[in-house]
């Protein structure tokens, strides 16, 4: 081995190691999921909009599930090509949709938002929700 090789094999199992802190996968495909301690990441260059995907195509090839954080008074637009559900953990969501209407949503609270909505992800401090979508590969949809 070299020690490209080396340093490769170490940040493999450096990732593996903090996935197996809050994932916890099943020989049978199951898996426990703890989002409270995942750090999201910057989204499309935005520091005030944060994400983080919870399961793979691998792991769940029908539905996906990711972790959003909307930060500063965010402000995110928007427009889903599959249906969402939304499950705030922490803040304050707000979806507002063309219609002018605004759903917010507080801890405990789930939002759902069909396929071809447009809209905008807000909140007026910050929000911490998980997302569900279906199809799981929502970034190849037309």
């Amino acid at each position: 081995m070299n020690l490209q090789e080396d340093l490769i094999r170490e940040i493999v199992q450096r990732v593996l190691a903090q996935t197996s802190a809050w994932k916890q996968r099943d020989p049978s495909g199951a898996l426990l999921i703890h989002p409270g301690s995942v750090q999201t990441e910057p989204f499309q260059g935005r520091q005030d909009v944060r994400v983080y995907n919870l399961t793979t195509l691998e792991e769940a090839p029908n539905m996906g599930a990711g972790l959003m954080e909307l930060l500063d008074g965010a402000d995110f637009e928007w427009t889903l090509t599959y249906d969402e559900y939304d499950y705030v953990m922490e803040g304050e969501l707000q979806i507002v949709l063309d219609s002018g209407a605004v759903l917010t949503g507080r801890p405990g609270d789930i939002l759902f938002i069909p396929k071809n909505t447009h809209i905008h992800f807000r909140t007026p401090d910050r929000a911490r929700y998980v997302y569900f979508v279906y199809p799981a590969n929502w970034q190849q949809n037309p």
